[in-house]
């Protein structure tokens, strides 16, 4: 089955690295009108690159945004209006991997991590939904962690936040059903990306990169981590219109690792 996202647009947030890159990649070599949303204006131009190489015949744009201020949301969503006239599909992928044991975790940093996530998907929702449902199609896709489902300790503010994304996609899936706005939520493991790059610099002392990421997929059931392209090819399915029977699921793409369905 090819999976084609021909005339469709979408906005990607976090989308100049990772999983939101490989996503934007995919989108567009499916035939999609591709934005990808993210702070850096010298990663974006890299990820716009990167993007157009794959060889979609869509438009590309990519857009300086801190999702965390509602603003820079207005303003880029506004650009991408302009750009593209509609928005068929949003991924709202932004987010970091802020976590530590409760009792450090101050006012400030719950803020924060909160502005990051949820409300910067309710603010993503607020404009974008009305224009879905007018047009009566519209996909939005949560890239969330295990942890949203099955948080663990010291995994405060992340897996907080991210469970209360997890409970809007479910209420956006209810409030879009009749309208044939679909939202879902993908749920990563552990996927190479960014992330694990940073983590080994954390925490990976004097084991080599290779050596680190084969270290950590031994705890997968599949033994072995993740790739970004696999995770996009999943987030392409349900922006497409072969999964127009899919809404308000939450879906793992991890491996077999969370305990949680």
């Amino acid at each position: 089955m090819e999976i084609r996202l021909d005339g469709r647009s979408a906005i990607i947030t976090g989308g100049s690295k990772g999983l939101g890159l490989a996503i934007g990649e995919e989108y567009a070599a499916s035939g999609a009108d591709v934005a990808v949303l993210a702070r850096d204006p010298n990663t974006l131009a890299e990820a716009k690159q990167k993007i157009q190489a794959r060889g979609g015949k869509g438009k590309v744009a990519a857009i300086s945004c801190d999702v965390s201020k509602a603003a820079d949301i207005r303003k880029a969503y506004d650009q991408v209006m302009s750009e593209f006239g509609k928005v068929d599909i949003f991924v709202n992928n932004a987010g970091q991997s802020t976590r530590g044991p409760s009792e450090t975790i101050t006012d400030e940093m719950w803020q924060a991590d909160f502005d990051l996530k949820l409300f910067a998907q309710v603010r993503f929702a607020r404009l974008i939904f009305p224009q879905m449902k007018q047009r009566r199609w519209g996909r939005i896709i949560s890239v969330l962690n295990i942890g949203a489902k099955a948080p663990g300790p010291d995994s405060a503010p992340t897996s907080i936040s991210r469970a209360a994304q997890l409970a809007f996609t479910k209420v956006l899936s209810q409030e879009g059903a009749p309208h044939n706005v679909l939202a879902n939520s993908l749920h990563v493991g552990v996927i190479v990306s960014d992330q694990i790059v940073r983590r080994h610099q954390r925490e990976g002392a004097n084991v080599s990169l290779d050596d680190f990421i084969a270290q950590a997929g031994k705890g997968v059931p599949l033994g072995r981590m993740g790739r970004a392209e696999e995770f996009a090819s999943v987030a392409c399915f349900l922006a497409s219109d072969a999964a127009s029977y899919v809404t308000g699921t939450s879906i793992n793409v991890d491996g077999g690792r969370s305990p949680v369905w």
